[in-house]
């Protein structure tokens, strides 16, 4: 079979019987959760219809500051989610350091996996761009929103052990360095994990995408393989600079543990 085989949208219509499928069993098992599914598959796929049509306009155009507002708009709304998920208080100090964090850490990985590993002309591509900074900024938003929760909780539920390290004479490096360790390890077990099982349990949604698209299963590998340890990187950079910074957001300049930063 030659090129990808396009789904009609009255069978694309008929894959919401899997949604009727859900509904019937969250309504028999009286989950009650009914409404928040219907409206979550309204807006993904409103959400998505937007964004194809939006592609199809920037693909199109293929502009550098097109790539880069599409980019700044992912981070932002990333950002806006991290702040949610965190179900702890976020101070403001700590908050600038997220910002920070998910910028640095996942635009470094995208400009290199762009020009070096892909070796794409230009490299603001926006056919590339836009796919693989969105996967970068997606699982990095998920290590930090685990890192940033872990670190609150970790300087809460450890504070007296914290504090009794800094009356030893311990820098706040120091005595955060356990807490800084644990939530950098929470932070990118998912990511690891995720990879564990990849080919032999599982594909990953790229790879089927471009084997369904035409392309060779050994380049769709290729490209997937790379994918993963750009996301790796990515997840990986962007932590450590959370950790880095982070930690400091919980002491003053006289290097004294506040559980809940000043601004």
């Amino acid at each position: 079979m030659d090129g990808i085989v396009e789904i009609e949208l009255w069978r694309l219509a008929v894959a919401y019987i899997f949604l009727a499928m859900l509904l019937i069993i969250t309504w028999k098992l009286g989950v009650g959760r009914e409404s928040e599914i219907i409206i979550s598959v309204l807006r993904m796929t409103l959400q998505l219809f937007m964004m194809g049509y939006l592609l199809v306009f920037v693909f199109q155009t293929n502009h550098l500051l097109i790539s880069l507002g599409i980019f700044l708009l992912m981070q932002l709304f990333a950002i806006r989610n991290v702040y949610g998920r965190v179900k702890l208080k976020v101070g403001a100090r700590l908050r600038r350091v997220i910002v920070f964090s998910l910028l640095l850490g996942t635009g470094i990985p995208t400009f290199f996996f762009l020009a070096v590993v892909v070796n794409v002309e230009p490299w603001y591509e926006a056919r590339y761009f836009i796919p693989i900074a969105g996967m970068l900024i997606g699982n990095s938003m998920t290590g930090i929103a685990l890192g940033a929760e872990r670190l609150i909780n970790g300087m809460m539920v450890k504070k007296e052990w914290v504090e009794g390290a800094l009356m030893l004479g311990a820098t706040p490096l120091q005595a955060a360095r356990d807490v800084v360790n644990d939530a950098f390890n929470a932070a990118i077990l998912p990511t690891i994990n995720s990879m564990v099982g990849m080919g032999i349990i599982f594909l990953p949604g790229m790879m089927v995408g471009q084997i369904l698209s035409g392309v060779s299963p050994l380049v769709a590998i290729e490209y997937q393989i790379a994918i993963m340890l750009g996301i790796l990187g990515g997840v990986s950079l962007t932590v450590y600079l959370l950790m880095q910074f982070g930690y400091k957001t919980f002491f003053n300049r006289r290097s004294q543990l506040e559980i809940y930063p000043h601004p």
